[in-house]
């Protein structure tokens, strides 16, 4: 692995500036070491974006009353990812297209109760984020420059990045994406769950490129897959000579790993009652596997390998398991048989798009509304709430605005057994935060933040 460290570039420019009170790091290494700082001050923190600039805003409930970001709060550059590492920092991470990813981290400051940037950095190109012991994690694939085959194409690789947090380095790690499975495929990761000693991450295949097509020709099922012309669009364009779309679409893999580190060789947990655990937008994967509070991890699938099909330039294997649920129980390696759920044979009949736990086995699901999964716009106007130990899933009807009125939902937030989830609406009113009871999976008004503009994120800080 390389180790590096976070780039002070920002800091001191901002402290020559006069903008910082301090840039220098107080004992424990934190760099929040400002004169008369009050350990214990805590905060709620709503990420939102302006026009020019995302504000990271306080307040001191998210239950009432309402936050503005005009002349308020920390400016700062946005990011594609917002992490909140505990209650200590807040992560915002950039995703930069193709390009190496930028961010900052932010502390609450004990002596103002403001929101203050703590380091400034840049990591390898990042499509999923979580956390892993003292560390912020990212992980993508990416084109490699090391092993060739016979042709001169080079593997892919998946590259790693571990931001620590408490003594500001960053330490990168590769390892190579072809055949990760032993299918031959090209792999990406979606989503990190810490639990039971364990780290767990979804294995998104891809299909074949270049060097998998000649390294493992035994693993091309049918030669029809490989494409003979250059075709697709973004991040859906491939080149003839791979396969670029996977030939599993009715599976879904889990890699457990027992370490603390991604050099050591997972375990591979595989079912076929459901498709690939990922949410997905254009080359984003989002995270669909989580864990209960009793360990048991929940993995959710939207069903995207039933949108692969086939053209008169390009065969594709067309999946054809619809969005399900299905588990691996606490300190178990592989998937519970017993365990399945349709997801589409339940409330509104429509297949999920994202999920996040809230509390015990309680887990808030936004969903496709209007059924469709083709293309980036498809609407995902619809909540639901699913519980892990019955299996039932129960639409959000009632407290939410109208479902037509609604644009987006923000990552939601979880305490005290609810979660606070934003909502943008396009009738003219400012975004709120709207509190879901999973139990009577009822919503409820509450915090309004006054922007014209998204809510990115929600959490708490706590000043140390």
């Amino acid at each position: 692995m390389e180790k590096g460290f976070f780039t002070w570039a920002l800091c001191a420019a901002l402290c020559a500036a006069g903008t910082l009170t301090s840039c220098s790091e107080d004992e424990n290494g934190n760099g929040n070491g400002q004169e008369g700082n009050t350990p214990g001050i805590s905060r709620y923190v709503i990420a939102a974006q302006g026009d020019e600039a995302t504000y990271l805003v306080t307040a001191e409930s998210l239950d009432e009353g309402s936050v503005s970001i005009l002349n308020n709060g920390t400016e700062t550059d946005g990011g594609s990812y917002w992490v909140f590492y505990g209650e200590r920092y807040l992560f915002s991470l950039q995703y930069n297209d193709g390009a190496a990813g930028t961010g900052s981290s932010f502390v609450l400051n004990g002596q103002t109760g403001t929101v203050t940037e703590d380091k400034a950095y840049t990591f390898n190109r990042v499509t999923t984020v979580g956390t892993w012991g003292d560390n912020v994690i990212t992980a993508s694939t990416n084109d490699g420059s090391q092993e060739q085959d016979a042709e001169g194409n080079y593997a892919k690789y998946l590259q790693f990045n571990y931001l620590n947090v408490n003594d500001g380095t960053t330490t990168t790690a590769r390892r190579i994406a072809e055949n990760f499975l032993g299918n031959g495929e090209i792999v990406s990761l979606a989503g990190f769950v810490e639990a039971n000693g364990r780290l767990y991450t979804s294995v998104v295949p891809m299909g074949m490129s270049h060097y998998g097509v000649n390294t493992f020709p035994d693993k091309v099922t049918d030669p029809g897959l490989v494409a003979q012309s250059d075709g697709g669009q973004g991040s859906g364009s491939y080149t003839a000579g791979q396969i670029p779309s996977t030939q599993y679409p009715d599976s879904a893999f889990i890699a457990i790993y027992s370490g603390s580190s991604f050099d050591e060789t997972p375990v591979i947990a595989r079912t076929g009652k459901i498709g690939f655990a990922s949410g997905r937008r254009r080359s984003q994967y989002y995270q669909t596997i989580w864990a209960a509070d009793n360990g048991d991890l929940y993995v959710f699938s939207p069903g995207y390998g039933r949108t692969a099909t086939s053209s008169a330039d390009l065969k594709k294997v067309t999946g054809t398991l619809p969005s399900g649920v299905v588990r691996i129980k606490a300190g178990q390696t592989q998937f519970d048989p017993d365990y399945y759920y349709n997801l589409e044979a339940q409330g509104t009949g429509h297949p999920m798009f994202r999920c996040w736990h809230i509390t015990e086995d309680y887990f808030l699901l936004q969903m496709y509304s209007e059924g469709t999964m083709s293309g980036s716009n498809a609407p995902t106007a619809e909540l639901a709430v699913f519980k892990g130990e019955s299996g039932t899933l129960t639409p959000v009807t009632n407290g939410l605005p109208a479902r037509e009125t609604i644009s987006s939902f923000g990552t939601p937030y979880g305490e005290n057994g609810v979660a606070y989830i934003p909502v943008v609406t396009t009738d003219g009113s400012s975004p709120a935060l709207y509190r879901i009871d999973p139990v009577t999976a009822s919503a409820t008004k509450g915090l309004t933040i006054v922007t014209n503009n998204a809510v990115q994120a929600v959490g708490r800080l706590t000043s140390f």
